[in-house]
């Protein structure tokens, strides 16, 4: 009999893999040197053909997911690559039955599982968007509901990991992130996601567990995209009457077309959802008994004795936006100009192993102490509070980066000038941080204010305003402003093919978001 694989000395894995996909595969393993069960996911490259990018956005992605904390989601214990270059991920192993499997073997399922299995989802976005997560390809495969009833909310990071370019992908077999079947409109125009993407799939999701049919079908996947971003869906109660008309309201909502048009959270969601989780009985076969104790029972039930909670659901308060301006704290130690670059020489090193959080951390601290010894606007306290943007931003940390480029801007401004690179820069990634954060609107307001700066100072054939004006028709799309992204992007395509022909490097990357438009509603040349 062949010996089973062992990798790194440490994960010895079965001798088959549990699942196989386009995008990887799954093994289940023990970590040998902690004696407990693990599972282990590889990356396939496209074409078998070792990336080096991919590489390192899977490992840097991976530590972004690894911090996000909730039962809902299985622990990440370690990444790395294999002998053969692929890299993987050690997560927890979960014990379950996939809700893709449950619609296979039950076609629907009840009322109150279904929203109870979406409610406990939302409860995992709330946490996810929270930290600037996007999970980008929610779908019932990715949920796995466990013996006691609790969901587990797969791959998170990876579809952000695999990514492979901004703009639209539709007309590359394959290389398309998501599934077709629950595609948000944006994702399929432009390739974008933010948060209300994550909501458009636990709409499309939600459906499934209903009535037991997608949303949209279609012959192939150009065709079901199509009819995300086209077709009005039809109500759930048509398949299945007894869905409460309030359900109804909430699904149509989350499958609106235009990202501002759905509910404004998952926390939204979850208080919608909670008072119409009734009725859920124990699945014969899969679900324990509701006498049986489990952990995450008596969690639950010490909860909400200890804080007599009642069915009415509270609006979370929001999360305080970071501090923009230094803490002025007496007794923040006196630092030194050494302090300053060393601090800053640490969270260099720090990040080049993609340990963004801590960078971030003695980013920060440094940048309070700093503050209160030299002033906010001393040239090298300055150059720590930029390196600290930076960080935060290649970190995924979005909400918080985007007020300490916000400040930047407006103390660059006045010590080099309004019209300065820097301060260009510092604008850039303020409104990406935005469209990061699913703010389309506040992100494509920037963007065009610092477009009308920009090609009043730079000259007429600066690559500069043509990439800013290709981002601005992908958040246009993403925004659901189709008539208006189209007019953008053609624009832009003549201006770029006036000004340096068909081997401009942005030509292509336009035609291919321009060509997966749908046909009935191109607007004339």
């Amino acid at each position: 009999m062949a010996s089973r694989k062992v990798m790194n000395d440490r994960y010895e894995l079965q001798r088959v893999p549990l699942a196989r996909g386009g995008m990887g595969e799954v093994w289940e393993g023990h970590d040998t040197k902690l004696d407990r069960e693990i599972a282990v996911k590889f990356v396939r490259f496209h074409d078998g053909v070792r990336d080096d990018e991919l590489v390192k956005r899977f490992v840097r992605e991976s530590r972004i997911t690894a911090r996000l904390q909730h039962p809902g989601v299985p622990a990440v214990f370690d990444v790395g690559t294999d002998e053969a270059g692929r890299p993987y991920l050690v997560m927890q192993r979960v014990r379950g039955t996939s809700v893709s499997d449950l619609l296979a073997e039950n076609e629907q399922l009840s009322i109150g599982w279904s929203v109870a299995i979406a409610a406990q989802v939302c409860s995992v976005l709330s946490a996810a968007h929270q930290a600037s997560l996007v999970h980008r390809d929610l779908k019932p495969a990715n949920l796995m509901l466990e013996p006691d009833g609790t969901v587990k909310v797969l791959d998170f990071g990876l579809a952000v990991a695999l990514d492979l370019t901004e703009g639209s992908q539709i007309t590359r077999t394959g290389q398309s992130i998501g599934t077709p079947a629950y595609m948000a409109p944006e994702q399929a125009l432009a390739a974008t996601s933010g948060p209300q993407t994550d909501l458009y799939a636990l709409g499309c999701t939600l459906y499934e567990m209903l009535t037991g049919r997608h949303v949209f079908s279609g012959p192939t996947s150009y065709a079901v995209m199509n009819k995300q971003v086209d077709e009005s869906p039809k109500s759930a109660r048509e398949y299945r009457a007894e869905i409460p008309a309030e359900l109804d309201e909430l699904l149509l909502a989350l499958l609106e077309k235009k990202p501002e048009n759905r509910p404004a959270s998952a926390h939204v969601v979850y208080e919608r959802l909670l008072p119409l989780v009734t009725d859920v009985r124990p699945m014969p076969g899969l679900s324990q008994p509701p006498g049986v104790s489990t952990p995450a029972r008596m969690y639950a039930t010490v909860l909400s004795r200890a804080f007599d909670v009642d069915t009415t659901p509270v609006a979370a308060a929001p999360s305080p936006e970071p501090e923009i301006e230094p803490v002025r704290d007496t007794q923040l130690p006196a630092v030194t100009r050494l302090d300053v670059e060393e601090a800053r020489a640490e969270a260099g090193e720090l990040a080049q192993q993609a340990r963004y959080a801590e960078a971030a951390d003695v980013l920060r601290t440094n940048v309070e102490a700093a503050s209160a010894t030299f002033g906010a606007t001393d040239p090298g306290v300055m150059n720590a509070r930029l390196e600290w943007a930076n960080v935060l931003f290649e970190g995924g940390d979005y909400r918080a980066a985007a007020p300490v480029y916000d400040a930047l801007t407006v103390d660059l401004a006045e010590q080099h000038g309004p019209d300065a690179e820097l301060v260009f820069r510092c604008r850039a990634q303020y409104a990406t941080c935005h469209a990061k954060l699913g703010d389309m609107t506040t992100a494509i307001d920037a963007a065009r204010r610092l477009l009308a700066d920009q090609q009043r100072v730079y000259a007429p054939r600066d690559p500069r305003p043509f990439e800013l004006r290709r981002q601005i028709g992908v958040w246009q799309l993403s925004a659901g402003q189709r008539e208006e992204a189209e007019r953008t992007l053609r624009e832009l395509l003549r201006d770029l093919l006036e000004a340096y022909g068909e081997s401009y490097p942005a030509v292509p990357k336009i035609r291919d978001i321009l060509d997966a438009l749908p046909k009935q509603e191109r607007i004339d040349k």
